[in-house]
């Protein structure tokens, strides 16, 4: 019997209550959710992985999932997504179809992928929909065109992101234990801001 997994990798900092709402819906729409924190070599100063993975791990912890079936493998974990989708597929087996979710504002970066061509290949894509960065069928064709299947995630996430947390101390954006965690571990400069709700735009993404 072939399983339907999802891929969930995120090098959001910290992870929000947001990417909670994306894994509690995946759970409920694939046989498997396999989660992972990752370094983006596109961003410079982030909080150290070790502290992201335990984040995420303390996120899916608290995510109400009946199902319990979202797994977090750090050790997945890789910069270069083909390598991670590769390891994978060497732990599922062959009798695994694979679901790579992504935001919707990497629908244009992701071509510029490490072999993005030979990545398409071995898996489908799933476009979860980020205020401010709308869906443009062009770009979904052009994925298709390089040899996937992309659907667009019929939900909405809360509009609460990383970036509001670190800039404006946005408390909103994080579920408990996550914030418990950030305390503990005083991650965030931010952490005794009190943010002015009337004076910002919110908007959840993974950075």
């Amino acid at each position: 019997m072939t399983v339907n997994a999802a891929l969930f990798g995120t090098s959001a900092d910290p992870p929000t209550a947001a990417h909670q709402a994306i894994l509690n819906w995946l759970s409920h729409n694939y046989d498997l959710v396999i989660a992972w924190a990752s370094d983006n070599p596109l961003k410079s100063q982030q909080t150290p992985l070790e502290h992201r993975s335990q984040m995420l791990r303390l996120l899916i912890e608290e995510t109400p999932v009946p199902r319990q079936n979202i797994s977090l493998r750090q050790n997945l974990s890789s910069p270069r997504t083909l390598e991670t989708v590769e390891a994978v597929r060497q732990q599922l087996g062959l009798q695994v179809d694979l679901t790579l979710v992504i935001g919707s504002d990497l629908v244009n970066q992701i071509q510029c992928w490490y072999q993005i061509e030979q990545l398409l290949k071995q898996v489908k894509l799933l476009v979860v929909p980020r205020p401010g960065y709308a869906i443009e069928q062009a770009g979904l064709e052009d994925l298709h065109q390089l040899g996937t299947q992309v659907a667009v995630a019929q939900l909405k996430a809360p509009s609460v992101s990383s970036t509001a947390y670190r800039d404006w101390g946005d408390t909103e954006a994080l579920t408990t234990a996550v914030k418990d965690y950030i305390h503990q571990q005083h991650l965030y400069s931010c952490q005794k801001a009190v943010p002015n709700r009337g004076e910002r735009k919110k908007v959840w993404g993974n950075n």
